[in-house]
C-alpha cells in the first residue's frame, strides 16, 4: 500500500529568516580600487578615502598619528595606502573596508617612503635615526634596516628616496652630500653603493623609464644627475649657477622634485630661491628655458599627457595654482583654490586636478580643460593627495 505524498512548505517566518541570514551572510558590494585615492588631513591625523571618478568622500580612518608631513605610497593591487607620518608612524590602510590594517612607529622623525619593484618590501626613508628601513608590506615585520652614517659617528636626514628597478632603491643624504642605490635583491642583506653629490640634496626624481635620478641641490645652484643604467661613471651636475651673480630670496618652504614633473622630452623643476621654473631638456640634460612664475615654486606637476604644468608656491604665494602651456610655455591662468596650496594630484587620465587648501579646510577639483572647478569637498587642513594609479609608477 503506497502512502501519499505530502508537500511540506515552510512558514512565512521561516522564509523571512532564511532570506534575513542570507542578507547578513551577503559579502560588501565589490568594486575595484583602480579609482580611489586618499586625502592627508594634516590637523587631526586622519585619511580621507575618496572616489575619483564620483569625485566624492567615501570615508575617514583616524588614528594615523602626526601628518604633518605625510606620504603615501600603494601595494600593487591598489587596495592598500602605505601611510608614512612625521612620528615615524607607517601604516597600513585598507582602502575597502575603510580600516587601519597594521601601524608601526619605526622611527623618531620620517618624512615619507617607496615601495620595491615586486611589492614585498615598503621602505621608508628617516631624519631621526638617519637612514632608511625595509619592511615586509604584509605584516610590516622589520627586514632590513641602513644607517645614512656618511662619516664616522655622523648620520644624515634622508631625503628623495625612491623605488627603481631591480629592487633597489635610490636616495639622497642631505647632511652628507651624497646619493646611495641600496639593492636588497637579498632583502635581509641590503649591499648599498655611495657617490658625491654636491651640497645638501634635499630631494629626488626618478625619470619615468627608470633610468635616470635627480637631486635638487640647496647648498648650491645645480642639480645632481645619477645615470642609474650606468652608475659607475658617477654623478654628473647639471644647470650648475642657474643664479648665479643673484642673490637668493630667502626660502620659505623646500621645493620638491618627483617624475611628474616630466612632459615629454623636458623636465619642468622648480628654481630654488626664485620665481621661475627652469626647463631641462631631457635629451642632453642642458637648460632650455626658463619661465617666469608667481612665486618661489613647490610642486611643479605635468599633467599626464605632458601639454599643462600647473605649479603651486611657498609663502606668501601659496594661495595660486599657476597653469603653464608647455607648447609655446607661456602662463594660461593664475587660479585662487584657497589660502595655503600644498598639494595637488592629477587624475589618472588627467581630465581634471584636485588641489587641497590647508587654511580653507577644502579640496577643490578643477576641470583641467576649462580650469573651471567641477567640486569642493570639505577636509579638515588638508595636504597631500594621492591616488591609487601610483602603484603602477617607477619613483612614486
Amino acid at each position: 500500500m503506497e502512502h501519499a505524498k505530502v508537500a511540506v512548505f515552510p512558514s512565512p517566518w521561516a522564509v523571512a529568516l532564511t532570506l534575513l541570514l542570507a542578507a547578513c551572510a551577503s559579502p560588501p558590494a565589490l568594486r575595484g580600487t583602480g579609482d580611489l585615492g586618499v586625502v592627508i588631513e594634516r590637523a587631526t591625523g586622519t585619511v580621507q578615502i575618496v572616489d575619483t571618478s564620483a569625485r566624492q568622500r567615501l570615508g575617514s580612518i583616524p588614528g594615523l598619528g602626526d601628518l604633518s608631513h605625510a606620504h603615501t605610497t600603494f601595494s600593487r593591487d591598489g587596495r592598500y595606502a602605505y601611510v608614512f607620518g612625521r612620528d615615524g608612524g607607517l601604516t597600513k590602510v585598507d582602502l575597502l573596508t575603510r580600516t587601519i590594517a597594521k601601524r608601526v612607529i619605526q622611527a623618531g622623525n620620517s618624512i615619507g617612503g617607496s615601495i620595491s619593484q615586486d611589492g614585498r618590501l615598503v621602505v621608508a626613508q628617516n631624519y631621526e635615526p638617519g637612514g632608511i628601513k625595509a619592511f615586509d608590506a604584509d605584516t610590516l615585520e622589520l627586514v632590513a634596516s641602513v644607517p645614512a652614517e656618511y662619516a664616522p659617528g655622523k648620520f644624515s636626514k634622508v631625503v628623495g628616496l625612491a623605488d627603481v628597478p631591480g629592487q633597489r632603491f635610490v636616495y639622497a643624504l642631505f647632511d652628507g652630500g651624497e646619493i646611495w642605490i641600496t639593492d636588497f635583491s637579498d632583502p635581509k642583506h641590503p649591499k648599498t653603493t655611495r657617490y658625491p653629490a654636491g651640497l645638501q640634496p634635499y630631494d629626488g626624481l626618478v625619470t619615468p623609464d627608470g633610468r635616470y635620478y635627480l637631486a635638487g641641490l640647496f647648498g648650491e645652484d645645480g642639480i645632481a644627475l645619477l645615470d642609474l643604467w650606468q652608475p659607475e661613471k658617477g654623478v654628473r651636475k647639471i644647470l650648475s649657477g642657474y643664479g648665479r651673480g643673484e642673490e637668493k630670496l630667502p626660502v620659505f618652504k623646500m621645493p620638491h622634485l618627483r617624475g611628474w614633473a616630466l612632459a615629454g622630452d623636458y623636465a619642468y623643476l622648480p628654481a630654488v630661491g626664485r620665481h621661475e621654473v627652469l626647463v631641462v631638456d631631457t635629451r642632453t640634460w642642458q637648460e632650455a628655458g626658463r619661465i617666469a612664475v608667481k612665486g618661489q615654486p613647490v610642486f611643479v606637476m605635468a599633467r599626464p599627457d605632458g601639454r599643462q604644468v600647473w605649479v603651486n608656491f611657498a609663502f606668501p604665494d601659496n594661495g595660486f595654482v599657476q597653469v603653464i602651456d608647455t607648447l609655446d610655455r607661456h602662463l594660461l591662468a593664475t587660479l585662487e583654490p584657497g589660502r595655503a596650496v600644498l598639494h595637488l594630484e592629477f587624475t589618472p587620465r588627467g581630465e581634471a586636478v584636485w588641489v587641497s587648501a590647508r587654511d580653507d579646510n577644502r579640496v577643490t577639483i578643477y576641470d583641467t580643460a576649462t580650469l573651471q572647478p567641477l567640486q569642493v569637498l570639505p577636509a579638515e587642513a588638508p595636504s597631500g593627495i594621492f591616488f591609487t594609479p601610483r602603484a603602477g609608477r617607477i619613483g612614486f
